[in-house]
């Protein structure tokens, strides 16, 4: 099955999503502000939530059409085929936003956005009323200009929850942003990493992944492994798949300190819940005693703000 996708980002970051979604052999990848679009079949689909390190979600992009009006909204979502992906127990709830739009109103978009996927579906279903007891599609719009698209979300909770971080400081920065820092930066797998304002290790860790190549998403999951659209085993063999990338990192090493103890102590435990704790070092000093172990190397960090 051939799929239409659309991956949201903070802006900046089209760039190096699309060059992973490349090296995942996605097709037609293109980007746009905040989003990067592309196609591909269910193995990308589960293989895009499990190793994107920099995407905020994946969405399956169902139609997009020019609406000005609630009535031209209500014909363009009932036109879609809803019905290929929602099944007559399946929830499907509805969340989005609308900018620089004569719809302006999320709430009234969302009702009508709801009655018209009701009404398309009572019609293919021949049925009157949907409990939306079974697996839940979100149905995500965006309304731009006056341009609406209509999406299912695959991921449910963001992709930047890698599942590593169980506790963080008071300003910690998102795994996904963290990720791209260290991209930018031309982070490499032969490098050391510092990070002497480390937090709770976020910087240290996604470079300590990325040196091993480990997908950020293998050990979590994902809303679509619920839909019954997707068979099981696409998950089982991508995550396989992500598993058989992994590699030695011998020449890499992320060293982090920061003024707290308990700050330390966080990183320490979330690199060991990330599997990277042999790759990270991490002491509580102040920045002033921030000594480089190494000539060469990578720094990488998120100053305090706003004190």
């Amino acid at each position: 099955m051939d799929i239409n996708f659309a991956v949201p980002c903070l802006l900046g970051l089209e760039a190096p999503i699309a060059e992973e979604l490349r090296n995942m052999e996605a097709s037609d990848v293109r980007a746009e502000n905040g989003r990067v679009l592309f196609s591909g079949d269910e193995n990308i689909l589960a293989r895009a939530n499990i190793c994107s390190r920099f995407s905020e979600r994946v969405l399956v992009l169902l139609g997009s059409f020019e609406a000005h009006s609630f009535e031209e909204l209500f014909q363009g979502t009932r036109a879609l085929p809803w019905e290929q992906w929602i099944g007559a127990d399946d929830a499907f709830p509805v969340k989005g936003y609308s900018i620089d739009s004569d719809l302006f109103s999320v709430r009234d978009c969302q009702a009508i956005i709801k009655k018209a996927v009701v009404e398309r579906l009572k019609q293919k279903y021949s049925i009157e009323w949907f409990e939306e007891s079974g697996p839940v599609y979100q149905i995500q719009f965006s309304i731009m200009k006056n341009k609406v698209s209509l999406m299912l979300d695959t991921s449910g909770a963001g992709l930047h929850k890698r599942g590593y971080r169980q506790n963080a400081n008071d300003a910690p920065i998102k795994e996904t942003l963290a990720a791209s820092l260290c991209w930018f930066s031309r982070l490499r797998p032969y490098h050391s990493l510092y990070d002497p304002m480390c937090g709770s290790g976020t910087i240290l860790i996604e470079g300590a992944m990325m040196a091993r190549n480990i997908a950020p998403g293998v050990n979590r999951n994902f809303a679509a492994e619920r839909w019954s659209n997707i068979p099981r085993d696409v998950w089982y063999t991508e995550r396989e798949r992500a598993r058989d990338l992994e590699r030695e990192a011998h020449d890499f090493f992320a060293y982090g300190s920061d003024i707290s103890r308990e700050a330390a102590a966080l990183t320490a435990a979330n690199a060991e819940a990330a599997g990277v704790d042999d790759l990270v070092s991490v002491r509580c000093c102040e920045l002033k005693k921030f000594v480089p172990q190494t000539e060469r190397g990578t720094l990488i960090c998120n100053p305090p703000y706003g004190e």
